[in-house]
């Protein structure tokens, strides 16, 4: 059932039927005499919407921060802002596919989830591009609310006469006034402690991760290949509020050490190399922009970075705290950026 607030329910009762304030509380309350007790005012208010013929939740044309846990047959458009890559996962109870993107129209965003065959549309899908979803249902996942799409919905990428005009605001915060729904913040910080890099075996054509199998690598879609490798560094960063363990994936992890990527992939075999950048990161000033990631397998908030800036000047920067900031483009997320690392988990 959705938690629709006992004043919204009112406002609309009035709106729909040109009732007072006085009237509809009145109706509300020979609801409660008649059931004697039985249901909240909340529920009488339902029964009453109800018996007027008012829908309380329209599914069609929602705005994003209209968006509630447990809605199904949600009809949405909005833009493409950040777009994932198609993701193979096999477990004990199911195996298919996964991609993911996030949408934005001019009242939030969200992130989209699409399982199976519908995944291949975010092959599709570029940044920009305008996408309109019809029967899609709505995931309360770990406290972020999700639209996902099955075998029923449609998507349509680009409809002829459709456009969203919104801009993407950047937020400055500090540490500790994170939330699990922040989806584009920046943060000053210092590196605190710094983890040995992790290594893993991609497909060198699709960038898909690869299995061992007697003694060959195996990508479902390419059968066997001389793998490539990807890579993420993960750090803690402070900034004096709090600290949050920060993973940088491929793209920026050679931002942030300033290497390319035949530099990084000598660290895969000689890890000890690593200790000099190590050292020379520790303590050092960044600033960061990306989303916070709530990792289920080790019960923690993680800050996923998708655009580091090295060396900022920490006087300039701290005067931006307590003001408004610029507005800020989105970008396209590289390779695995969109994806939790609990599935990055679960894929492997």
């Amino acid at each position: 059932m959705f938690n629709v607030p006992l004043p919204e329910i009112k406002q609309k009762i009035k709106d729909k039927t040109g009732l007072s304030e006085q009237e509809v509380n009145e109706k509300i309350k020979e609801k409660l005499k008649k059931l004697s007790g039985l249901i909240s005012e909340e529920g009488a208010a339902h029964i009453l919407a109800n018996e007027l013929g008012i829908k309380l939740l329209d599914t069609s044309n929602l705005k994003i921060k209209n968006i509630m846990a447990g809605m199904r047959h949600v009809d949405i458009i909005g833009k493409a802002t950040q777009v994932g890559t198609v993701k193979e996962f096999a477990s004990q109870n199911r195996a298919g596919k996964l991609g993911s993107f996030s949408l934005h129209d001019e009242t939030g965003s969200i992130r989209v989830v699409l399982w199976n065959d519908q995944a291949e549309f975010v092959t599709k899908i570029n940044q920009g591009d305008v996408v309109k979803i019809k029967a899609a249902y709505v995931r309360n996942n770990t406290g972020k609310i999700e639209l996902h799409l099955n075998d029923l919905s449609k998507i349509a990428i680009n409809p002829e006469g459709e456009t969203v005009n919104f801009s993407v605001h950047l937020e400055r915060k500090q540490i500790k006034a994170l939330t699990e729904q922040d989806q584009n913040v920046e943060l000053l910080a210092t590196i605190v402690q710094v983890y040995e890099p992790r290594f893993y075996e991609v497909c060198p054509t699709c960038n898909k991760k690869v299995k061992l199998q007697d003694g060959v690598f195996i990508c479902d879609a390419h059968k066997e290949v001389i793998p490539s490798y990807g890579y993420l560094l993960s750090l803690f960063l402070d900034d004096g509020s709090s600290n949050i363990r920060t993973v940088f994936f491929k793209s920026q992890m050679q931002n942030l050490l300033a290497m390319d990527d035949a530099q990084i992939l000598q660290f895969r075999t000689s890890l000890q190399d690593f200790e000099v950048k190590k050292n020379d990161l520790l303590g050092s000033i960044v600033k960061v922009i990306g989303r916070v990631s709530q990792n289920q397998n080790f019960n923690r908030t993680e800050f996923v970075v998708n655009k580091v800036f090295l060396n900022p000047d920490p006087e300039q920067e701290l005067q931006k705290l307590n003001k408004d900031l610029p507005k800020l483009e989105p970008k396209k997320y590289e390779d695995d950026e969109l994806y939790t690392l609990e599935e990055l988990e679960e894929i492997e």
